[in-house]
């Protein structure tokens, strides 16, 4: 991967909704001040990234920004290539950007759009995304793009931000090693980890490029509390609603890594209403496995094995959906890079 030393430490800001855009630029702020080396920002069917990424540029100084993720439906990807350069300006020069299919749930629920050949589609769009990020005039002719005759109408980028793509299964890791500058990796234990590193590795070889060259963030679920057992709850929330509301992928994901029966289990008790029994399904083996949630001693120690993992470049610290900024700040403060 890009440095041999420690992972950096990055900020995924909170995918759930927070008060104000104010609040969100507050975070980043807080993250920027503590160390952090990125905050990223999901896009789901809240406020949008653009828009917030724009306010957190403004109102920064060094930290760098990135999506994670925007989804290759709800755009052209001459229009993710046109942000990503406008982005890059106003940030200048801090952006890396986060590509994905995202799921059924978001494309088509939210945006009414079909949710037609997630792998095909994001490699062409981070194709096409560079291809504008060049400057150069676009000529393009893939399965579901074809765009030509024009170019970026203001200067390129300076610096071209590197674009990444996210996935959990075996196929979409292989295609960010060979098409994209990097991966983000979510809901996997160390063990999934090290078996989609595996897949990365494969896909830079069948793209002729060195994995070395790529750059692995891993997401992080982490809660750090004075209180644990509102820290271990507000994890297991976070984890049963994803299993259990946001459609197959992350049932899938947990099956590979050898826990079938609480996959299946959880997801059956969230679908019938019984959030209650979801979340009891949820052992604290799998809960430990996936993330980080306990006291700030605790989560500072436990912090360590997964920066540990070779082949990780970022461990990007994220907080579970039903936090409260105060605990968001707390968390952010107890893993401060040191």
């Amino acid at each position: 991967m890009t440095d041999p030393a420690a992972p950096t430490r990055d900020a995924f800001l909170p995918v759930a909704a927070q008060p104000s855009v104010d609040q969100l630029v507050e975070f980043a702020r807080e993250a920027e001040q503590l160390g952090y080396e990125r905050a990223w920002l999901p896009e789901t069917w809240g406020r949008d990234a653009v828009t917030t990424l724009t306010a957190i540029a403004e109102r920064t100084e060094e930290i760098g920004i990135g999506t994670s993720i925007a989804n290759v439906y709800s755009r052209s990807p001459a229009l993710i290539g046109q942000t990503a350069a406008t982005l890059q300006e106003v940030s200048d020069g801090r952006l890396r950007v986060g590509l994905g299919p995202s799921g059924p749930a978001v494309v088509e629920g939210w945006h009414g759009a079909d949710y037609d050949r997630p792998l095909r589609r994001t490699r062409e769009t981070v194709e096409v995304v560079r291809l504008v990020l060049s400057g150069d005039p676009v000529e393009y002719d893939g399965e579901i793009f074809t765009l030509s005759g024009l170019r970026l109408r203001c200067d390129p980028p300076e610096t071209v931000p590197g674009i990444d793509a996210a996935g959990m299964g075996p196929k979409s890791v292989e295609l960010a090693g060979r098409f994209a500058d990097g991966w983000h990796a979510l809901m996997l234990t160390k063990a999934g980890l090290r078996d989609r590193l595996a897949d990365l590795k494969r896909g830079a070889k069948l793209g002729d490029r060195d994995p070395d060259e790529l750059r692995v963030t891993l997401s992080l679920p982490c809660i750090a509390l004075d209180d644990r057992e509102r820290a271990r709850r507000l994890a297991r929330n976070h984890l049963a609603f994803y299993v259990g509301a946001m459609g197959t992928f992350y049932r899938e994901a947990l099956e590979r890594q050898g826990y079938d029966e609480e996959a299946v289990e959880i997801a059956s008790e969230w679908a019938n209403g019984n959030q209650e029994a979801a979340l009891a399904a949820i052992s604290d083996e799998l809960l430990d496995d996936l993330g980080i949630a306990g006291t700030p001693e605790e989560c500072r120690e436990h912090y360590a094995a997964w920066e540990a993992i070779d082949g990780v470049d970022a461990v990007s610290v994220s907080f579970p959906r039903g936090a409260e900024p105060d605990e968001i700040s707390a968390t952010m403060r107890a893993l401060a890079p040191e």
